[in-house]
């Protein structure tokens, strides 16, 4: 079986699947496809299916262009059929895994994707999980499922762990080019799956079980969760000691060695490091082990939202006014700058705790349209809001414009100058020199002037 598989991964002739056509399994199945193997992507979502098949794309990182030309070649489609696994040689689960309301890890689209696979796994497949996940999870959750076929895990069918790196909105490190992470729960798992992703990226680095790999990714993730931890803290009490943290970090990269630059933000948001330390710490637990370090950049990270109402308040204050009714204008609620990508943006919070304190909330996002916010204990009742414009009069009308995304094709020259006020969290007016006694930045001294 492994003979005839490695031949296939060669000849460009096996079948693939990617389950999950969202940020990570988008750009992996278009990256197959171009490689030259006819890729099927599996998803829930109709619309997303019958876009695909229309060759758009719904990621900005995928154009469409590319998605159209292998579309029309008949090397790319797309179904919301399980039975389609039938045909293929290789599956990919690319779904997300995200926490309940209590932090806990939440498996049950990586269980939904294994127990499509398993009535229909074959001798000879093989399945690799990208998804970020605590270690254990390939061989604990998504092996038991699929073994349930009848078919044993190493023996009839191949099983790796293989960490998604997907940054959105980065041109310079994509899913063609950044190395990949392999790990099999038996050597030739691990080199058929290495085999196959050698011909989309350069750099394969195996690992010697699935367990590595997945605390590969999570080390990656955490790292910077720490990291970001580490100078929101020291923002903090920059602000209270009349220090500009921003000028310090500029300073502290001077040093050409032992030092990495990490930046001050309202919190942290996207797929992963909102969500990775809590995966570790859930898990650790099961071995009477507690991530305590981990757990605290967590809290300090989580707390941001809450710095940056308090910030907002105190610039109010400053002018008389209060949070409550007071008209803010969020700049910003992408979880990074330069993208759509919403999930677990540090804005939902902001936003928020902005409205349980009687404000009036509006906000622009030139790539976001809508916004989900509420569900939750600090907002409990759910709204969709939707992106207003942004001119000299919703600049003007707001007390307050917040910046919480620096998105580079906004002209932050002109915002300050339209604004009122400006609490900035990330830096974005470092270059704007008029009108600057209107803005206050986090992790910068509070020096508000009244004009």
């Amino acid at each position: 079986m492994y003979t005839q598989l490695s031949t296939k991964l060669k000849d460009k002739s096996a079948q693939v699947a990617v389950i999950g056509l969202g940020y990570v399994g988008l750009p992996l199945a278009t990256g197959l496809a171009k490689c030259g193997y006819r890729v099927t992507g599996l998803d829930a979502s109709t619309p997303k299916v019958d876009s695909i098949n229309a060759g758009r794309s719904y990621i900005p990182d995928v154009p469409s262009t590319d998605v159209a030309a292998l579309v029309n070649t008949a090397t790319l489609g797309a179904t919301t059929d399980y039975e389609t696994l039938r045909e293929m040689d290789v599956i990919f689960i690319c779904v997300p895994t995200p926490f309940d309301s209590m932090k806990a890890p939440d498996l049950s689209f990586v269980r939904q994707a294994a127990l499509g696979i398993a009535p229909r796994l074959h001798a000879g497949q093989l399945v690799v999980l990208q998804s970020t996940t605590y270690p254990g999870t390939t061989e604990e959750v998504v092996q038991p499922i699929l073994e349930e076929s009848g078919l044993i895990a190493g023996q009839d069918f191949f099983l790796a762990f293989s960490p998604e790196r997907i940054d959105p909105g980065r041109v310079d490190f994509t899913v063609e080019n950044t190395p990949k992470v392999v790990g099999g729960i038996n050597p030739e798992s691990a080199s058929l799956a290495g085999e196959l992703l050698a011909y989309l990226t350069p750099q394969i680095h195996y690992v010697s079980t699935p367990r590595a790999a997945e605390m590969t990714k999570l080390l990656e993730n955490i790292f910077r969760s720490v990291n970001i931890a580490l100078v929101n803290e020291l923002a903090i009490l920059s602000e209270r000691m009349g220090i500009d943290f921003w000028e310090v970090i500029e300073a502290a990269k001077t040093k050409p060695f032992g030092f990495m630059p990490f930046y001050p933000s309202p919190g942290v948001g996207g797929h992963c490091i909102p969500v990775d330390p809590y995966y570790l710490s859930w898990k650790a637990r099961e071995y009477d082990f507690y991530t305590r370090f981990i757990e605290l950049a967590a809290e300090v990270n989580g707390d941001m939202p809450y710095h940056t109402v308090e910030l907002i308040g105190r610039v109010l204050n400053c002018d008389g006014k209060s949070l409550r009714r007071a008209n803010i204008l969020i700049l910003g609620v992408a979880f990074k700058p330069n993208i759509d990508d919403a999930r677990n943006s540090p804005a939902e919070r902001v936003i928020e705790l902005l409205i349980r304190e009687g404000a009036k909330v509006s906000y622009h996002d030139p790539y976001v349209p809508q916004f989900r916010i509420g569900g939750d204990i600090v907002l409990k009742e759910k709204s969709l809001l939707t992106n207003v414009p942004l001119t000299v009069t919703t600049l003007s009308q707001s007390d307050c414009t917040v910046i919480i995304t620096g998105h580079r094709d906004l002209d932050y020259k002109w915002i300050v100058n339209e604004s009122k006020r400006v609490v900035d969290t990330v830096n974005a007016t470092r270059h704007v020199i008029e009108n600057r006694a209107r803005i206050v930045r986090l992790g910068a001294p509070l020096q508000l002037k009244t004009e």
